[in-house]
Order: C-alpha cells, then sequence, then structure tokens
C-alpha cells in the first residue's frame, strides 16, 4: 500500500545525500588553468621527458621503443627512430646533464649520447644485472645513476664502461622510485604494503611500515626538506622538515573521490601540484595546507600519472595515450 509520509521520507533521506557528497567534493577552483593539452602523433603510454642544457631542446620517451625530441621547450614534438632491432622497449627514464643524456628501459637497456641525442649508442649491461633498468639520472661530465625495478642502485663515472653497486642487494619488486637532489632515495614496494629508504654511506635499503591501513601509492622529496606520500582513498601526508621520520597528520584534499592520487610535484617550494586519475589535477599554494582544483583538465581522457617540473617555469605532466600537458604560467594561459 502506497504510503505518503514514507515516500517524503525517501526524498528528504536522498537529498540529504546528495548534498553532503556535493559538500564532500567541493574544492576551490583555480584561478586560472596554467596547462596546455599538447598533441602528439601517438597513442603509447609515455614514461618521462627530460631537456637538454638548452632549455628549448628536450626529449620524451615511452613504451614500443617511442621516442620524441622538441626544439621549442616543448610545443611541438616530432618523433624519431631508434635501430634497436624488431624488439620494442619500454622506455621508462631519460636524463641530461648538458648535452650528454642517458635512457634506460625494459627489457635491459641503456642508451647514452654525448651530442644532445644527435645520435645514440647502445651500452651492453651484464647479464646479472638485478632486474631491469628503471630510472637513471645524468649527474655530470661521464656519470650518471640508475635504479633497477628490484632496487638496485649503480652509478658510473666514465660514461657507462663501468659501474660501481651503491647497495649489497636488492630490496625487491618496486612499484616507484624516487631520488632527491642530495643523493637520497625512497621506494614503494609493489604491494605498497611498505616503503624503503637509502642514502649515501648506507650499503643498505632501511625498511619501514606504512602508518596506516591504506595501501602506499607513491612517495618522494620536496623542495622544503620534507617527505610526501600519496596513500589509496585520496589521501597526502607529509613529514616535519626537521624530522623526516615524524608524519604530519593525514590530509584528504577531496573527499569522497572516486579516483585516487597518483603523482606530486612541487614548482616551488610553496606550490605543489598532484595529479590524480579520470583528468583530476590539484594545486595547493601554500605548501599543502589548502588545496585547489585545476577544473581545466577535467575533460582530458586520461589517467595523470606522472608530474615533473624541470624548473619552476618547465612543466610536464604525463598520461595515457600520448597524452602530454604542458606547463605555460599564467602570463601564456590567460
Amino acid at each position: 500500500m502506497f504510503s505518503p509520509l514514507k515516500f517524503w521520507q525517501k526524498i528528504v533521506v536522498l537529498v540529504a545525500v546528495v548534498l553532503l557528497c556535493v559538500g564532500c567534493s567541493s574544492v576551490p577552483s583555480t584561478s586560472y588553468n596554467p596547462w596546455e593539452v599538447v598533441t602528439l602523433p601517438t597513442d603509447v603510454n609515455l614514461q618521462d621527458v627530460g631537456f637538454t642544457d638548452d632549455t628549448q631542446h628536450g626529449w620524451l620517451v615511452g613504451n614500443k621503443s617511442a621516442l620524441f625530441e622538441t626544439k621549442d621547450g616543448g610545443k611541438t614534438w616530432q618523433q624519431k627512430s631508434l635501430d634497436l632491432g624488431d624488439k620494442n622497449f619500454i622506455l621508462s627514464s631519460v636524463s641530461f646533464s648538458g648535452q650528454e643524456g642517458w635512457i634506460v628501459g625494459e627489457p635491459s637497456l641503456l642508451l647514452h649520447t654525448n651530442d644532445g641525442g644527435e645520435t645514440w649508442s647502445r651500452i651492453l649491461l651484464s647479464e646479472k644485472l638485478p632486474g631491469n633498468p628503471n630510472t637513471i639520472v645524468a649527474l655530470g661530465q661521464q656519470s650518471a645513476e640508475m635504479t633497477t625495478d628490484v632496487g638496485a642502485i649503480y652509478r658510473t663515472t666514465d660514461g657507462g664502461k663501468n659501474w660501481k653497486a651503491m647497495v649489497q642487494e636488492a630490496v625487491g619488486v618496486l612499484r616507484n622510485v624516487a631520488r632527491s637532489e642530495d643523493g637520497k632515495y625512497i621506494a614503494v614496494s609493489a604491494k605498497g604494503n611498505f616503503y624503503s629508504t637509502w642514502e649515501p654511506g648506507q650499503t643498505a635499503w632501511q625498511g619501514h611500515n606504512r602508518n596506516s591501513s591504506r595501501r602506499l601509492q607513491n612517495m618522494g622529496f620536496g623542495k622544503d626538506g620534507r617527505v610526501w606520500m600519496l596513500a589509496r582513498g585520496g589521501q597526502v601526508q607529509f613529514t616535519k622538515a626537521d624530522n623526516t621520520e615524524e608524519w604530519e597528520e593525514v590530509q584528504n584534499p577531496e573527499l569522497s573521490t572516486s579516483w585516487g592520487l597518483l603523482d606530486l610535484a612541487y614548482r616551488t617550494p610553496e606550490e605543489i601540484w598532484v595529479t590524480g586519475g579520470s583528468g583530476n589535477l590539484l594545486c595547493s599554494p601554500d605548501g599543502g595546507k589548502t588545496w585547489q582544483k585545476d577544473r581545466g583538465v577535467e575533460s582530458v581522457p586520461s589517467n595523470l600519472y606522472k608530474i615533473v617540473f624541470l624548473s619552476p617555469e618547465k612543466g610536464f605532466i604525463i598520461g595515457q595515450r600520448g597524452i602530454l600537458l604542458r606547463y605555460q604560467g599564467q602570463a601564456e594561459s590567460a
């Protein structure tokens, strides 16, 4: 039998739930959108970006041996080919120091250039290398530091001819790994249930339990001396600047979200950007105290899984299927 009272009670409850959800997901919008969508002639998943000492000349790498070059600061990109045989590689990391550059990839690939990428030479790696090359950082003339996807760390000072192991043992399969400007590393385990740290002078990784029931998504180092952590459920957390063993309270920049946070990067010591699934992008202008949402990129049909700032004026966000966003600042975007 129809009951008007029960009907209206259901309507009131439904309206209350809707209003509650809207209130939970309400985040102020940024005053402008500084990101430009760059069109690339590819649908592969991009992985990393790096520039030579010429701020206009850079390289972009990705799956299926994808390699792109820009000579106008990242506004346009041209695809380049590498003579790697019939095998497709996942080119996962690229880094330059001046005109000297490095690319690593899977399975077991290391490329080196001394002329800004005009020519690339392949350096053979030992079959005993633990895991596949995962990241590489150019440190200066003939010097670089490379990690593998199981946490081995190696350094070369002779252009890749010889490599010195920096840790005695690998740490295990990793979800991601990050390096600080002073040579420290932090790595999240593949399942996100613990993380490990290493710093120069140590012979082994130091393991750490996660500090909540939420699995870890990503971790890294900030420009303000803090370590940051992204956890499942849209959580952000920072350590104290004077004690990286002590964590501040967990933040939820946008409550009740159905998408996850994937990466975080500092543009300046105060301005922080966080990328997420489904074209979501958050910004904090005050070191993580308050958050705003860049709704100008919500229509981008991709998870935004990596953000890189090469300088306060030069940054890129990497997404799926050839999606690339270029930081263009307030003046250009106005």
